[in-house]
């Protein structure tokens, strides 16, 4: 294999540090071109000055003087705002892009990297659930390929090689039912900010571990396999597994399945992207089935977990609604984490948001900019507690 040369659209965040280690383990393979960030100007000069990218950029634009002064001497090209970051997605030279921005403003870097000619390796759910129809669009144009990064998704894929999806009955993400599995509604509506980022299993950003408390993260990703293997929403199935060692199953048509199982660790699924079509040394333990308790599988409670049902209603009402589901969501989440509302305020907001916002067919960027921004502002316009 040839050397890949790596984007990393949010190299500070879990993902993007998560690549990082792949991509140290493997120097002959891979080497960094491009580091974005939000606002962590300490994380990103540190990978700029290990990886000498040929170009590095950050969102918040009041942070490029620090960085500046953080690398003097660098000798790259150091960008800011989101012009900047696009900018870094067009000249950077990389071959792939890791797209791991948090929430919907990664969806115009990512489609500048895909004008640009690189493969896109997803871990930005919020990219094809905001824009999966002008996603899809431009990856055919350019004739680059899309990777799930996501472990539920990766190991859709990689059950579905070399096969389509005529024979497909149905399509099985799993979901460890984050810190209240098990819950009932009024036990976890006043639930407080540690308790819902104090998820079991996965470490992740603080965005994501919201979305697992509340499920809406699984309506998301039902929503991104809905565009990922162009399957309809009937055949895309969600189960919660606490295990999280069983990560996605296929159901063919005649009664077989295939399942995916690993150990829970993103640096497999982000390695499996960068290295596709090829396989290489586990960047984490083999998997040991003698050391496993019972696996087991329980259908997820929508009345603890509405927003999940939410998302895959909006997925399937199609147009601006998947957009306008995800921005609401993202701004309720923020202002739960900010001590602004309660943890039942998220699914309150995001239901007034779809009931409240006109719906309609995608056209062009503008559209989801206009939706997006509609949808933040009945969540932060309005008082949700009772």
């Amino acid at each position: 294999m040839a050397l890949r040369r790596v984007l990393i659209l949010g190299a500070t965040g879990s993902i993007g540090q998560s690549a990082l280690d792949i991509i140290r383990r493997h120097p002959d393979r891979l080497a960094v071109v491009g580091l974005t960030a939000g606002r962590n100007v300490e994380a990103l000069s540190a990978a700029a000055r290990e990886f000498n990218p040929s170009w590095v950029a950050i969102a918040d634009p009041s942070a490029e003087d620090e960085l500046r002064q953080k690398l003097k001497g660098f000798r790259g090209n150091i960008a800011s705002g989101i012009d900047g970051i696009c900018d870094c997605a067009r000249h950077c030279g990389a071959d792939i892009c890791i797209s791991a921005i948090v929430g919907g403003a990664g969806l115009e870097p990512t489609l500048a990297a895909i004008a640009a000619g690189q493969d896109i390796a997803l871990a930005n759910k919020e990219i094809l659930v905001a824009g999966g129809e002008i996603v899809l669009r431009a990856l055919a144009a350019s004739g680059r390929r899309l990777l799930p990064v996501d472990s539920e998704h990766w190991a859709i894929f990689q059950c579905l090689q070399n096969r389509g999806t005529a024979q497909v009955r149905r399509i099985i993400l799993t979901a460890s039912g984050g810190p209240f599995r098990g819950k009932k509604n009024e036990e976890i509506g006043n639930a407080t900010r540690s308790a819902a980022l104090n998820h079991p299993v996965w470490k992740m950003g603080d965005k994501i571990s919201i979305d697992s408390a509340t499920l809406a993260n699984k309506a998301l990703e039902v929503i991104e396999a809905h565009w990922l293997f162009d399957l309809p929403y009937d055949k895309i199935k969600v189960l919660v597994h606490p295990q999280s060692v069983v990560h996605g199953l296929v159901e063919f048509e005649d009664g077989t399945m295939l399942a995916q199982m690993s150990i829970p660790d993103m640096r497999i699924p982000i390695q499996g992207a960068l290295a596709w079509p090829e396989q290489w040394h586990a960047p984490a333990p083999h998997l040991d089935l003698t050391r496993l308790d019972a696996l087991t599988f329980e259908p997820p409670d929508l009345a603890a977990f509405p927003l999940l049902e939410l998302g895959i209603q909006a997925g399937r009402r199609g147009g601006t609604a998947p957009c306008l589901f995800s921005a609401a969501n993202e701004e309720a989440v923020r202002m739960f984490l900010a001590g602004e509302i309660s943890f039942a305020d998220i699914a309150r907001a995001v239901r007034s948001a779809l009931a409240n916002t006109p719906i309609s067919e995608v056209v062009d960027m503008a559209m989801l900019r206009q939706t997006a921004a509609a949808g933040r502002e009945h969540v932060r316009s309005r008082k949700w507690s009772s």
